[in-house]
């Protein structure tokens, strides 16, 4: 025996109990013949999605120094996140390269075509490396290093 919920032509739901192969009954409101209406069911529990690849550890730190358990266990969480985004094309998010992810923009990375928010310096390119103690000003030339 099953539960069917039924539905006439003119809009009039019931539902009843009978056999798979039992005829379905009339309306019993109008007498019209009844189809089976899909029913929504829910499961006990919650799915547990994979992060997407901005919650994912963006640092060195982050992967507590290169932690080979935790790193291996990083790639599986990654690779149900893409199995699971092929599958399901409308939670694939934002996928511009992320500018910056720390400080000001730890809750909300800058990503790349992102607007630069008001008051923050640029410094503009100039040849070397910061690990000279650069002060933003452009590279010594060759009579300068002397």
């Amino acid at each position: 025996m099953a539960i069917y919920e039924l539905t006439c032509p003119s809009g009039h739901r019931h539902e009843i109990i009978q056999s798979f192969t039992a005829p379905l009954p009339p309306c019993p409101a109008c007498g019209a013949p009844t189809s089976k209406v899909p029913s929504t069911f829910g499961f006990a529990g919650s799915a547990k999605l994979p992060p997407p690849p901005e919650a994912m550890p963006q640092t060195w730190r982050g992967t507590y120094h290169g932690d080979r358990e935790y790193v291996t266990e990083l790639r599986r969480t990654a690779e149900a996140r893409r199995r699971l985004e092929e599958a399901n094309p409308e939670l694939v998010g934002d996928r511009r390269p992320i500018l910056a992810h720390e400080g000001r923009y730890e809750q909300r990375p800058l990503r790349a075509g992102d607007p630069v928010p008001a008051g923050f310096r640029r410094i503009a390119p100039h040849g070397h490396s910061h690990a000279r103690g650069c002060r933003g000003g452009p590279a010594p030339g060759p009579a300068e290093d002397r």
